[in-house]
């Protein structure tokens, strides 16, 4: 296990993902785990903390979700681009191996039924908020977050320091294709 894992307050976690990186979702329902990209996830509210993600019907690990009804949105980093790749353009559907095909890593915390990415620089457990309508209708998942950490090397006191680490701690920010963007240097205002 990361010895850098934090835990982040709830009323902060949506910093984790507020600046619109590319995520890692993962889940698992009877014993069956699979992680998939997400490039749709945004924070919804503050207390309780809430966020969105887009899951398309096509996805396997929506399944999961829609029957264990908890997930992990992770933050991943430069250096993991092609394992995010990777998930986001193969499904378990066609290939069961899939995880083991793409090189990702999982762990576990206690308390947390669902497994989580190693090596990202953050994780948001969530227990899903069921509404069908918008699941069937937008593909569009809710869920309250439960607990949430940051890896402290690149998000401390509440917020990221990409600036302070090397180019492969950026987040990632999917386009198209096979291109990503990552998180630039950090620019204040007066």
């Amino acid at each position: 296990m990361n010895h850098y894992l934090a835990p982040v307050e709830l009323e902060k976690a949506y910093r984790l993902i507020n600046h619109g990186p590319t995520a890692l979702v993962s889940s698992q329902y009877q014993g069956i785990e699979d992680v998939m990209s997400a490039s749709w996830v945004c924070g919804l509210e503050f207390k309780p903390a809430k966020l969105t993600v887009v899951l398309d019907k096509a996805a396997y690990t929506r399944q999961l979700i829609e029957k264990s009804h908890q997930f992990v949105i992770q933050v991943p980093t430069a250096r993991q681009a092609q394992m995010v790749h990777y998930l986001g353009t193969h499904t378990r559907y066609d290939e069961p191996d899939k995880l083991e095909q793409s090189g990702v890593e999982l762990f576990r915390l206690p308390e947390i039924p669902v497994p989580l990415v190693a090596d990202c620089a953050a994780w948001l457990y969530c227990e899903l908020i069921p509404l069908e309508q918008n699941q069937n209708e937008h593909d569009l998942f809710i869920g309250e977050i439960k607990a949430a950490w940051a890896d402290s090397r690149v998000f401390r006191e509440g917020r990221w320091v990409f600036e302070e680490m090397s180019e492969e701690w950026r987040s990632l920010h999917y386009i198209a294709g096979k291109r990503f963007y990552t998180t630039g240097p950090a620019l204040d205002v007066e």
